[in-house]
């Protein structure tokens, strides 16, 4: 059994937007993988109320009727970014339906096997489906909508491309071998990226949220206390914060937001 990141997750958010056009924030087009549940349904919600065009991807159509319907204003796409013949489809939408891209969130995750087990005790089909989410899924989203990114830079907007990784890929917990390691391979693909489009405007960040309440944390430790976890509304807006003190002129946000943000490393 495993967990993917996009189980839906009921939760109620205080219903006002930012339409002041000075806010950074404001008219960025953002895409966001796994976006009906947990961390991804957080950052559905912060980036509209703050004035984003937003565009979010998950499996179920279900899930993504749900949160399009409560979130006006979003565009739901129903797709799958671990299976490689969805990628440009996908892709497709995602501008079509935003015309253009400026921020890039590749949130949705595998946890790999449910209950945890040890990494020799992991199947290599569990494996192979942590790693086509994690790594491969974001890789070709990434290099689909690089074009699309590669413009909003050149027309002085910036681009940013942020990884979501966990303090997995580089600390070796027991049982969290199949996403520790695609994490890690994510988190390093981040850093070679962000060297390779520097010239190009493209910046690329791979952060760590922390601990979060969300279905995904539940299935992997059952009997944490939800108390002693944050609400992803939390690090959502912290990370949506770091995004924007990269992109050009478009606020006066202290750098060190990132910072004090990053768990694992950043690539500016």
């Amino acid at each position: 059994m495993t967990i993917p990141s996009d189980t839906i997750s009921h939760k109620t958010f205080e219903s006002h937007e930012i339409t002041d056009e000075a806010d950074p924030a404001y008219g960025l087009c953002v895409a966001i993988t796994g976006g009906t549940s947990g961390l991804g349904l957080a950052f559905v919600h912060e980036w509209l109320r703050r004035g984003a065009r937003v565009a979010f991807v998950a499996r179920n159509p279900q899930n993504v009727k749900y949160v399009a319907t409560e979130h006006d204003g979003a565009h739901g796409i129903v797709g799958d970014i671990s299976i490689k013949e969805e990628i440009y489809p996908i892709a497709m939408q995602i501008v079509g339906e935003l015309g253009g891209l400026d921020v890039l969130i590749n949130n949705a995750s595998d946890l790999g096997p449910v209950p945890l087990v040890m990494l020799s005790d992991t199947e290599c089909e569990d494996l192979e489906r942590a790693f086509a989410t994690n790594v491969f899924g974001a890789f070709r989203l990434t290099k689909a909508l690089m074009g699309a990114l590669a413009a909003s830079a050149r027309e002085g907007r910036g681009a940013v491309v942020l990884n979501i990784s966990s303090d997995a890929a580089i600390n070796a917990y027991p049982g969290w071998g199949a996403y520790g390691a695609s994490k890690a391979a994510l988190a390093h693909l981040s850093r070679i990226w962000g060297e390779e489009h520097a010239a190009d405007g493209v910046r690329f960040l791979s952060l760590d949220p922390g601990d979060m309440d969300t279905p995904m944390h539940a299935a992997a430790i059952p009997d944490a206390d939800p108390a002693t976890l944050k609400r992803p509304e939390t690090p959502a807006r912290e990370l949506i914060d770091a995004i924007l003190a990269v992109l050009p002129q478009r606020n006066q946000l202290d750098t060190n937001l990132i910072a004090a943000s990053e768990r694992e490393g950043v690539t500016l």
